[in-house]
C-alpha cells in the first residue's frame, strides 16, 4: 500500500516539475537563450570547464546559475571574470529542480541573446532525473574518476546530449581504459558527441563551444519556424505539446 502511495507521489512531483520546466524552456527560448544543464560529480572541473567554454564562445553572451549545497566560491570566481553569475544554494538538496530555476530566472536580465549555463549540484544520480528547463544536458566526466562510470551511473550517461571527458592531460599517469569507457557510453547513448578536454591546457574547448553555437542556432531556427505557424492561433500554448526538447 505504502509503495503505491510513494510511487504516485513521485509521479506527481515529476509532473509538476516538468510542467514548470517546460514554461521556463518556452520563456528562455523566446528570449533567444540556449539553456545547458551542466552535470557531473564533485571535483570533475565543472566551473573550470565553464570558464574554458566561455573563453571560446563567439556571438553569444554567457550567463551562469551556480548550484551548490553551500558556499558561493564558484560564483565569486566567475563574477570576478565579468560573467553574469547567480547563486542558488540548496542547503542539503542533492539536485536543482525546475521551481528553483524558474524563480532564479525571474531575477536575471537577459539583455543579449546567449547561453545560460546551469551548473548543477555535484552528483551523478539525482540531477539526471529532474528536468530544469534546459535545451541540453552536458555531462562532465573525468579520466581520474575511472573508466567504469558509464556502467555505474547509467542514467546520467544515457540522458546526456554532450559528454566532456575532462583532465585528459593526466592520461599518462592513470590506468584509464578508454575503449572500456567508450563501450559503456555507446551501449547507453549511440549518438552523443564525446569531447576530450583538459581544463588545465584548454585542449578541446574550441570544439565544445562550436558545438554549442551550432545547437543554439538550430534551436533558434526551429523555434522561429514553429512560432511562424503558431502566431495564427493567437499564441495559445498547449504545454503538453508545444516544445518537447528531449
Amino acid at each position: 500500500m505504502h509503495d503505491v502511495l510513494k510511487v504516485n507521489m513521485m509521479a506527481n512531483i515529476h509532473d509538476e516539475n516538468d510542467h514548470i520546466a517546460s514554461h521556463t524552456n518556452e520563456d528562455l527560448t523566446d528570449q533567444h537563450i540556449y539553456v545547458i544543464n551542466v552535470m557531473g560529480a564533485p571535483g570533475v572541473g565543472k566551473t573550470t570547464t565553464l570558464k574554458n567554454i566561455i573563453k571560446n564562445l563567439q556571438g553569444l553572451k554567457p550567463y551562469v546559475i551556480e548550484g551548490d549545497i553551500e558556499s558561493d566560491i564558484d560564483t565569486r570566481d566567475l563574477r570576478s571574470l565579468g560573467i553574469d553569475t547567480f547563486q542558488i544554494n540548496t542547503f542539503g538538496a542533492c539536485h536543482l529542480d525546475a521551481p528553483m530555476i524558474h524563480n532564479q530566472v525571474q531575477n536575471i536580465k537577459f539583455d543579449e541573446k546567449g547561453v545560460l549555463f546551469i551548473e548543477n549540484i555535484g552528483n551523478l544520480v539525482c540531477p539526471a532525473e529532474f528536468s530544469i528547463g534546459e535545451h541540453c544536458k552536458m555531462l562532465i566526466s573525468t579520466v581520474t574518476e575511472g573508466s567504469d562510470k558509464p556502467y555505474k551511473y547509467p542514467l546520467a550517461f544515457e540522458k546526456a546530449d554532450a559528454i566532456l571527458l575532462n583532465k585528459v592531460d593526466l592520461l599518462p599517469y592513470l590506468d584509464f581504459d578508454e575503449d572500456f569507457y567508450m563501450k559503456g557510453v555507446r551501449a547507453l547513448n549511440k549518438e552523443v558527441p564525446v569531447f576530450k578536454v583538459s581544463g588545465k591546457t584548454g585542449e578541446g574547448f574550441a570544439e565544445v563551444a562550436a558545438w554549442i553555437q551550432e545547437r543554439a542556432q538550430e534551436e533558434k531556427t526551429a523555434h522561429h519556424h514553429h512560432h511562424g505557424v503558431e502566431n495564427d492561433h493567437h499564441h495559445h500554448h498547449d504545454h503538453d505539446t508545444a516544445h518537447n526538447h528531449d
